[in-house]
């Protein structure tokens, strides 16, 4: 391989070659046009598509084509399984003839074991599991918390239920998985409880509601208490009807202004804050949850930010909100079924390529986002390609800190255990809960780390791609459709076979530098390290 510094001239020089038309314009990133649905027998996912399309044809925006099949695989396996396709299972999906493919792959991807790890990885994001400062719930705490959120989607717990067992959790923080949702938090007076579960189950942001609405909501979560054990580090949570120092009980009263009265010391009053929340007919829960499932696979909520619910913020397409909130009821708060719908939807699988470049289309779902892969599936993807693996670490020694080196990204428990990779793109500290702790922006120090780091071109020689090239051999193309099947999910265009070539022949590089020339190529092009 040349010299790094030489490398990086000339490699950047074929990378912008590379980009060439194929980034955003090139038909290989679009199919066909859409399909308005009509008449009585319509889907679930067509109903979505019948609530956006009728939405756009209301602001006279024009939905962009669907995508391509080697562009829907892509998405769909990122963004249900923050996994990357390999290479035999790009092949074989694009040489199917079966009309229903992109359903069958998509019901494949809900039962594989990644789907569980991917989301645990998500909600673990909104639940807070970290071990250290500021959550401090320490790490045998963080791994009983794990693996219930783990369990609970591998098994498909109904959601509804999943809340009702946090909600009203009680137990040791070690051995009652879900209890460490009352510790999981920085503020754990009755208030600071009362603002976490807004904003965490109703997507509401209670440091902007009048305080005796937010003392109201706090009064159903007075009587928690918390007692520590001989155990190092461990703590009980229950319900202790003495705890109640401001008398908060007595004034609580529902979000939205029905007043309640609770026995003193004869239940537990998260009983009936939870009997309430998850009633079928009362849509706090069900529009939560239903517009994040909805802002994680979109790439934006229909309600922007999706944990910002307020009468000023009203939804882009209030039908579409309304139509999922009811089949998610009608579902019995089933998880998987709310992917079914939405991932076979024409909505989801619209081209990134707009046909309006406008901020209403953005909002109204006219075409899908471009978005940088979280820093958890971009390392998962680098060492898939690469057949390397990561070391991560916590820089506060606690027990149990220990990692495997085949553990992946998307499969760590702890936000404490952390890489500086990960920190570099944007992995939230979970600290807070907000959607927003997690950064999808790109940044000049990104770029210059998948250009130039001695981390990454030490991936790249590694590659079996590189490693298995022979030196003899003077045809490319082989290697060069390995290469494209591999990091970008599709087959290389002919424009990009003739730069390739002519790179090869031009500089009289070997099939082994021309495979590791090729790989970093590919790695700095937006087309890999942004869903699209």
């Amino acid at each position: 391989m040349p010299t790094p510094n030489f490398r990086f001239y000339l490699l950047l020089a074929t990378a912008v070659l590379l980009a060439g038309p194929a980034w955003g314009i090139d038909p290989v990133f679009e199919s066909g046009p859409v399909k308005v649905p009509a008449g009585p027998d319509l889907t679930a996912s067509d109903r979505i598509d019948e609530r956006v399309f009728a939405r756009l044809a209301e602001l006279n925006l024009k939905p962009a084509n669907l995508c391509s099949d080697s562009v829907f695989l892509r998405r769909a396996y990122l963004a249900t399984i923050g996994t990357l396709p390999t290479e035999d299972e790009t092949r074989d999906f694009l040489a199917s003839a079966d009309e229903r493919k992109r359903a069958v792959v998509i019901e494949h991807l809900l039962q594989r074991p990644e789907f569980a790890d991917f989301w645990a990885m998500k909600w673990g994001d909104i639940l807070r599991v970290k071990a250290e400062f500021p959550i401090k719930l320490w790490p045998n705490a963080v791994q009983a918390y794990h693996h219930w959120i783990h369990d609970s989607i591998r098994e498909n717990k109904p959601f509804h239920q999943f809340s009702h067992e946090i909600l009203v959790a009680n137990g040791s923080n070690f051995r009652e998985g879900q209890v460490n949702f009352f510790r999981a938090m920085q503020d754990r007076s009755p208030r600071g409880i009362a603002s976490t579960v807004a904003l965490t189950f109703m997507g509401e942001r209670a440091d902007q509601w009048p305080e005796k609405k937010l003392d109201a909501l706090a009064g159903f979560f007075s009587q928690v208490a918390f007692k520590p054990t001989a155990e190092w580090k461990e703590e009980i949570v229950y319900f202790d009807p003495t705890a109640d120092e401001e008398g908060l009980a007595k004034g609580a009263m529902f979000p939205d202004g029905t007043p309640v009265t609770l026995e003193p010391g004869k239940y537990d009053p998260r009983l009936v804050f939870a009997d309430w929340l998850l009633r079928p007919e009362n849509p706090w829960f069900s529009r939560n949850i239903t517009n994040r499932v909805w802002s994680w696979l979109m790439g934006r909520g229909i309600v922007h930010e999706p944990d910002d619910f307020r009468p000023d913020n009203p939804p882009s397409n209030p039908a579409l909100l309304e139509f999922l909130q009811e089949e998610f009821v009608r579902s019995r708060c089933d998880m998987r079924n709310l992917f079914r719908v939405i991932l076979n939807s024409q909505t989801f699988q619209l081209s990134s390529i707009p046909a309006q470049d406008s901020p209403e289309a953005v909002a109204n779902f006219a075409h899908y986002p471009l978005r940088r892969l979280e820093a958890e599936v971009l390392i998962d993807a680098l060492n898939q390609i690469t057949q390397t693996k990561e070391d991560y670490s916590s820089p506060i020694p606690e027990p149990f800190t220990f990692i495997p080196d085949d553990v992946r990204g998307i499969a760590l428990a702890d936000g404490s255990i952390t890489s500086s990779f990960l920190e570099l793109f944007g992995r939230p500290p979970r600290d807070t809960g907000f959607e927003s702790e997690r950064s999808r922006n790109t940044s000049s120090a990104q770029s210059l780390h998948l250009l130039n780091s001695s981390h990454i071109i030490n991936k790249v020689k590694a590659c079996p791609l590189v490693t298995g090239a022979s030196n003899s051999s003077d045809d490319h193309g082989e290697l060069v459709e390995r290469a494209y099947l591999t990091l970008l999910s599709r087959m290389p265009t002919e424009a990009e076979r003739k730069t390739i070539e002519a790179h090869a022949q031009e500089t009289t590089v070997h099939a082994r530098e021309l495979a590791a020339d090729l790989v970093w190529a590919l790695i700095n092009q937006p087309e890999f390290y942004f869903n699209h």
